[in-house]
């Protein structure tokens, strides 16, 4: 018979309650996202995304340096340039936005440099492609994300992420960056990106809301787990080194479904509208903002995730580490 009070003393004390712990974060699962923006010459805050800074080129050394100092150890970029247009030709400038914010950091820290690869921060219409009748053209898309990619890689980014959701992007870039010679390049795929109301934030501090139509006919349908695994299972059949489910708390089924399906390291987003909430709701009283924060991370590592993406990395770093 198993003693009824067996689990009320697994939680005596507190040094049997750590003892005991199953699930552990580490600053070493944690993604930390930066935004730059070539057109600004001071940190710039969004009323959306409380406490998230988009910041100057100018302080990309600086940014490194803090973000190193708190034992987080890669970062993901976003680039926000001057000059947008329908195909997004400042995604691939050698001295664009996203090029020179790698550089820095790069040459200044010990940072993985993940690079998010996306064309929507870079169109006039803001879309994550070259568009072609009122949609996205999928084929002249991944063309243009092959030669994205290769900028990156020759900025000195250790990863790519594409994450605009185009059928076969994963081949095309692999092939492209074998192509040049730069097998060395880990791909990120935003596998299972659904079509989310949580990307609100995101989308005024990036300015990468699309002008007309929406992002459905390539992002996911959220009602859609089946699907989400078989759009996982096709990346990881043409070559994506890690493979990523966004957002990461509304989908925890789906990460599960994904660690027990396969044996891959799995990345989970923790996206702008998750922190917003939370930010939110810690602002009004209603919730203790570390503990929330906290929380919500080891439940997206408790679900299968190995690369934890978050705007708290920064903080829930230092306070791993203390």
């Amino acid at each position: 018979m198993f003693p009824a009070d067996r689990m009320r003393r697994r939680r005596s004390g507190e040094g049997i309650r750590r003892m005991l712990t199953e699930t552990r974060l580490h600053p070493d699962d944690l993604v930390l996202p930066l935004f730059f923006d070539e057109t600004i010459d001071s940190v710039r805050y969004t009323e959306s995304m409380p406490g998230v800074p988009t910041h100057p080129l100018s302080d990309a050394e600086k940014v490194a340096e803090r973000v190193s100092s708190s034992g987080v150890n890669a970062v993901i970029l976003f680039g926000i340039p001057k000059h947008k247009d329908g195909i997004g030709s400042g995604a691939d400038s050698a001295d664009g936005v996203m090029q020179t914010a790698v550089k820095k950091i790069r040459s200044s820290s010990d940072l993985t440099v993940i690079a998010d690869l996306c064309m929507c921060e870079y169109t006039d219409h803001g879309h994550c492609g070259i568009l072609s009748g009122g949609d996205v053209d999928n084929d002249l898309t991944i063309l243009r994300y092959g030669k994205i990619a290769n900028s990156f890689a020759d900025a000195g980014a250790h990863i790519v992420a594409p994450s605009g959701m185009m059928d076969g992007q994963v081949s095309a870039i692999r092939e492209a960056l074998d192509d040049n010679d730069r097998k060395d390049i880990l791909i990120m795929a935003y596998s299972a990106k659904f079509c989310s109301s949580f990307y609100g934030p995101f989308r005024d501090i990036a300015h990468s809301a699309p002008f007309a139509g929406g992002r459905g006919s390539y992002q996911m349908n959220p009602a859609n787990g089946r699907e989400a695994i078989s759009e996982i299972r096709m990346d990881i059949e043409e070559g994506a080194d890690i493979v990523m489910v966004k957002p990461a708390m509304p989908y925890l089924d789906v990460i599960r479904q994904a660690r027990n399906e396969f044996d891959v390291p799995i990345a989970a987003y923790q996206v702008s509208g998750e922190y917003a909430m939370i930010k939110a709701a810690a602002a009004n009283g209603w919730l203790d903002e570390r503990r929330t924060a906290m929380e919500s991370l080891i439940s997206i590592k408790r679900a299968g995730a190995d690369v934890l993406i978050s705007y708290f990395a920064e903080e829930i770093a230092k306070e791993l580490r203390k």
